[in-house]
């Protein structure tokens, strides 16, 4: 489906997008179905669904190698080392055509209406310069166009439009944990997902396997190569697949003009482009602007205000993971969410921080579990007769109130370039300094706290609690922030860059405000909002000649 990389000397595209993620493919598939020639560039392969090992006997050992989200673990062709050295967190991702939507759990979350207004709540960080009633809409489209399934209603939304499909079950884990919450009286609602419960637009309905963090054989799991790339190759856009961007080009006069790239074969090559669009997440987005040096911009592109790679934020993650006595399914999917609450979401200047988490029940998986992201035990747990003694405990019997913790923006968390790390074509490689605030331990404190009176109220056993899952870089934002001010900020609220104004940032490096929520259904309505934009303005847009 996809061209092997080679290019047409001296041709030229109206659009070069790189990088073929969430928001990548979004945009290819709206510029072409609106007349533009778009030609797209990814580092990563076309995945076909087959090679997924989720209905496979070996599928839990595949996933501690082959399918580990964790690039350093994973170590492909198609994969940049990232060094961590001086991180609290390892990055996780994954480069193919759909990036790492193939390996996402596919939660679909909006932020709350006070996320995009965080400076003027809570007096931290900085407001978006939008509102989620601007964005409202642009959530709504892109529900639709991506097939999210769950249940209208949620008191801790405001009112809107029901979701096109009708929510995934429960589960057994997902009354057991209502059971707990209802107790306490604290909000639950079923969670939304990016998963069909039933067919739509070509997709499969969901089976329940619960492999979606290895990738979904059954081709129903809202993938960006499912959802955006069938259309977009009918509509002409140009896929290159194993290219490797190393440098955005610029002219004198300070115009983007395309990209150079290098192919498997190890040959360099240029693309031009009258409009060049990064969607390469918040690791590969700034370290691409860092790497893109010239007399115009010797500290990097779009990089006046010295912001880029800087105010990284990946949402720490913590857990709680309760053992019951009855059997529960906790095997079956979606590997996603089944029910979700935000009864501590919102700021109470009471606990000592500001900010607040979303929560999920998650399962806990087959008979080897969670055992790459909650390792660390003794030895003597994990092996020989007490390996099996603890196999028939928790297997079937055990689920995961799963936090995700709202970091703040810290110019102190930031992404830079290695000074001797590179990846396999000597390009230098990416290096993350980012380390969890006061404001943050205290938050999760409080949530590991409130998630074990939780799991006591549902009736567990005996519970395991995870602080800081080191494998939980999932959400990477907040390295090409926009905003209106220049100085403050490296693009504008349409993705536009301030120093160059033919260069446009869709992905999660946007972001001015983590939130508590997962962050792809916002990747997606902003990078819809921005891309309409384009379209609509289009006659008034510098290009290169």
């Amino acid at each position: 489906m996809a061209s092997a990389g080679s290019d047409r000397r001296g041709e030229s595209a109206d659009v070069l997008i790189i990088g073929a993620g969430a928001s990548g493919s979004l945009a290819a598939k709206h510029l072409s179905e609106n007349g533009f020639k778009v030609v797209c560039l990814d580092q990563g392969p076309w995945v076909d669904n087959k090679e997924f090992a989720g209905a496979r006997p070996e599928w839990e050992l595949m996933a501690q190698k082959r399918w580990h989200p964790n690039p350093n673990v994973r170590d492909l062709e198609n994969d940049y080392p990232v060094d961590t050295s001086e991180s609290d967190v390892n990055p996780l991702m994954y480069n193919a055509v759909g990036g790492s939507t193939i390996l996402w759990a596919a939660h679909w979350q909006r932020f709350m209406p006070s996320d995009f207004r965080v400076k003027t709540l809570d007096g931290v960080a900085d407001d978006w310069p939008f509102t989620y009633e601007e964005l409202e809409p642009f959530y709504e489209q892109a529900e639709e166009e991506i097939g999210v399934s769950g249940l209208a209603g949620d008191p801790a939304f405001p009112p809107g439009k029901p979701l096109p499909l009708p929510p995934l079950p429960i589960g057994k884990i997902g009354m057991k944990a209502a059971e707990g919450m209802n107790k306490l009286g604290w909000h639950w609602w079923p969670g939304p997902n990016a998963i069909p419960s039933k067919s739509y637009r070509g997709r499969n309905a969901c089976v329940r396997r619960g492999t979606c963090l290895t990738g979904c054989p059954e081709g129903a799991k809202a993938s960006m190569d499912l959802v955006y790339w069938p259309a977009s190759l009918k509509n002409g856009v140009k896929l290159i697949t194993g290219a490797r961007v190393k440098e955005v080009l610029v002219n004198d006069r300070g115009l983007a003009t395309g990209a150079v790239y290098i192919d498997r074969q190890g040959r360099e090559r240029t693309q031009k482009a009258g409009i060049v669009i990064v969607c390469a997440n918040g690791i590969g987005t700034p370290r691409l602007l860092l790497l893109s040096t010239s007399k115009r911009f010797p500290n990097g592109l779009a990089n006046s205000s010295g912001l880029v790679g800087k105010r990284l934020m990946m949402h720490p993650y913590a857990a709680v993971t309760g053992v019951f006595e009855e059997p529960l399914e906790s095997w079956l999917g979606p590997a996603g969410q089944t029910i979700q609450s935000m009864q501590f979401y919102e700021t109470d200047k009471s606990r000592g921080f500001v900010r607040g988490a979303k929560w999920q029940v998650m399962p806990s998986g087959g008979p080897l579990g969670m055992r790459a992201a909650y390792g660390g035990r003794p030895l003597e747990e994990a092996w020989g007769a007490n390996l099996h003694r603890n196999t028939k405990r928790v297997f079937g019997h055990a689920f995961e109130w799963g936090i995700i913790a709202e970091d703040l923006p810290e110019e102190s968390n930031r992404v830079v370039l290695d000074p001797k790390l590179t990846d396999s074509d000597g390009i230098p490689a990416p290096k993350l300094i980012y380390k969890n605030s006061e404001n943050t331990k205290k938050l999760i404190d409080f949530h590991l706290a409130r998630a074990q009176e939780a799991m006591k109220a549902a009736g567990a056993v005996s519970m395991t609690i995870t602080p800081l899952m080191r494998d939980c870089g999932w959400h990477l934002m907040g390295t090409a922030r926009m905003g209106e001010d220049p100085a403050s900020s490296v693009i504008d609220q349409w993705g536009k860059a301030h120093d160059v104004p033919n260069l446009f940032i869709y992905d999660g490096s946007t972001f001015v405000t983590s939130s508590g929520f997962n962050p792809t259904g916002t990747i997606c309505a902003v990078a819809l909002r921005c891309v309409k934009h384009l379209i609509a303005n289009r006659r008034d847009q510098e290009i290169a000649a």
